[in-house]
């Protein structure tokens, strides 16, 4: 996209769902599986039927904190669920349970990582609540709207960002940051294919350099991240447009178009008050003890940041290593395979390309190959110390995935060990010049990739057991001398 049009600046404010991973409901015992027939999850108390109570999931309040904590939050000594009414027909009680004033957590921040792997931009998180999800709306056009009430009442975390993205891209490393954050937490598998992770967006567009606000558009229906990072750039422009001939930015809820690649108007932007919030009578305020806080964030693993600073400070290039964290298998291997000795940038290399390679060909993954990372660690303790060439540590590396044989036996059967002795070598780039002479007088006029080229004759001759340096060393001087 191009950016908006000159003189203004985007202004974008990110709200994201994430539903937590547990096995039942927020307010009952219903399972909160994914998948399962319609409208089979339900009973009295997601329904909202008269005379049902709910009763608050520990787990989900546990999971909530885990997020808060992870996102940096202040989290206040007690929090209030809040009834939020509106009426919409996948809303079963006309009253969606959530935290209006008192959140669980506030006045956090998420990092966006740079290319150099340090911070570019800090977004500051204004709050994380918890609340209950509504039902499915269906549009079938035989039947017209169905209504799936198994999601309603799975429990979810609300992430509401300050205003402080400037572009599409910039929302988009901000989800995906989040999104790793919150999978490394512990806290949902955050599927943005199955509902898990859900994202509307806050746009307006300002006079560049000014600090007043643009009139606030909500953009919903955003169901991966490329979606989120085209709805954005169209809306931008849009807004863009009205703005530049004189017209103006209406404050309403806009729906992405994935089809046509547009946003689309719905209804007018809610404010706070049309949702009449009032403390939910059914349940009492939720205390939140300084040591089971402390508890939950003790807790805590390594996460994304931190393990993007360590990984680079073993010597891992930032972007080797921003792929690394994102794709937590590739993680959990180079992990392994520097634990077993090799060296960090190697071992980030041969995941990357090697494994990876295989894992997409055959499916097959550490579940399969559980002694592979330590494999590989002596593969390339052998590649390091010469004895074999990188060719050849190819073939050894996925025949030993194949067989589950030890990479120096397989070296040592197949009689694939590295040719370095120059007289071992001789007859062979004795052979290669005689059949290669125009290659031969290039060199001599001064073409280094003449050299390569001879080079590579070797090594094909030799089936790739040539020490490549050893090889070059031998044709310089042979040259040199006929």
């Amino acid at each position: 996209m191009t950016s908006p049009a000159q003189g203004w600046e985007v202004v974008i404010g990110l709200e994201v769902h994430v539903e937590l991973a547990t096995r039942s409901k927020m307010f009952c015992a219903c399972p909160a599986t994914f998948g399962d027939l319609p409208n089979t999850n339900v009973c009295p108390v997601c329904l909202g039927l008269p005379g049902s109570l709910p009763v608050p999931n520990r787990r989900a309040i546990e999971l909530a904190l885990r997020a808060a904590l992870a996102l940096g939050c202040r989290i206040p000594p007690a929090a209030r669920f809040d009834r939020k009414n509106y009426h919409y027909p996948d809303l079963p009680k006309g009253y969606q349970i959530s935290q209006y004033e008192e959140p669980l957590g506030i006045q956090g921040h998420l990092d966006l990582p740079g290319e150099d792997g340090e911070p570019r931009r800090r977004v500051r998180i204004r709050r994380v609540h918890l609340e209950e999800d509504t039902g499915k709306s269906v549009h079938d056009p035989e039947f017209g709207t169905l209504v799936d009430l198994n999601r309603a009442g799975v429990p979810l975390i609300e992430i509401v960002s300050e205003p402080d993205l400037r572009s599409a891209d910039e929302a988009r490393a901000y989800l995906e940051e989040l999104r790793d954050t919150m999978l490394y937490a512990g806290v949902s598998d955050v599927k943005m294919e199955e509902g898990s992770l859900r994202c509307d967006a806050n746009v307006s567009l300002r006079p560049a350099g000014s600090q007043a606000w643009g009139t606030l558009v909500e953009v919903k229906n955003m169901n991966s991240f490329r979606s989120v990072k085209l709805a954005l750039e169209y809306e931008a422009e849009r807004q863009a447009r009205l703005l530049s001939e004189g017209l103006p930015v209406r404050r309403e809820t806009r729906h992405w178009d994935e089809r046509e690649g547009v946003t689309r108007p719905g209804r007018g932007k809610e404010e706070a008050e049309d949702y009449r919030y009032f403390p939910e009578p059914d349940l009492p305020p939720l205390a939140l003890p300084a040591a089971w806080v402390e508890e939950i964030r003790t807790s805590l693993p390594e996460l994304p940041a931190a393990r993007r600073r360590r990984y680079q400070s073993l010597g891992v290039r930032p972007y080797d290593a921003r792929i690394l964290v994102a794709e937590r298998h590739l993680g959990e291997f180079f992990e392994r395979a520097v634990q077993a000795g090799a060296e960090p940038q190697a071992a980030a290399n041969w995941t990357l390309v090697e494994w990876q390679a295989y894992v997409k060909e055959t499916g097959k993954g550490l579940a399969e190959r559980p002694d592979a990372p330590e494999k590989l660690a002596k593969l390339l303790a052998l590649l390091a110390r010469g004895a074999i060439s990188g060719p050849v540590a190819k073939d050894v590396f996925r025949e030993m995935l194949e067989t589950g044989g030890d990479p120096e036996a397989i070296v040592a059967a197949s009689g694939r060990q590295q040719i370095a002795d120059e007289k071992e070598l001789l007859a062979v780039a004795r052979e290669v010049l005689s059949a290669n002479e125009k290659a031969v007088a290039d060199y001599r006029k001064g073409k280094r990739n003449a050299l390569a080229f001879l080079v590579g004759q070797v090594m094909r001759t030799t089936r790739g057991r040539a020490n490549p340096e050893a090889a070059a060393r031998l044709l310089e001087r042979l040259i040199e001398e006929g």
